[in-house]
């Protein structure tokens, strides 16, 4: 996921950066339609990546209280399995923290494309690149 999530973007910043401005309004309001839909996917990632971090957060505090009330009976089972979750929980955090970042870096490309298309949005500060800086 990570390979596409950045294959995506460099392929939407090279789009924007190179061919946007020689290109078509046709061709850019397609791509600006395809990115779209690819950010709606990742969103979607995002939100399940989410779920699973916090359930996996969830079980690794499980585990620890488990160590604490069960001392005796549980040491070698619970230290073994906390220690499991918590890696698992570091592993999906650090992909969720990716996630999360190039999706807010997606918002910002898509502004930069529907500015281009509608300069009277960016005037109106509706798009980040047009924004109006609040005092």
């Amino acid at each position: 996921m990570k390979e596409y999530v950045v294959a995506t973007m460099k392929a939407c910043r090279n789009y924007i950066d190179n061919d946007m401005k020689a290109g078509s309004e046709e061709k850019t309001r397609r791509v600006l339609a395809e990115f779209e839909i690819k950010i709606a996917y990742f969103q979607h990632e995002r939100l399940i990546h989410l779920m699973v971090t916090l359930f996996f957060a969830l079980f690794l505090l499980l585990s620890i209280g488990a160590l604490f009330m069960f001392p005796s009976e549980f040491i070698l089972t619970g230290v073994l399995l906390t220690a499991i979750f918590f890696g698992l929980t570091i592993g999906y955090v650090m992909h969720y923290y990716f996630l999360e970042n190039s999706v807010q870096k997606m918002y910002h490309m898509r502004d930069e494309i529907i500015a281009f298309l509608d300069p009277d949005l960016k005037n109106a500060g509706l798009t980040e690149s047009g924004a109006k800086k609040s005092v």
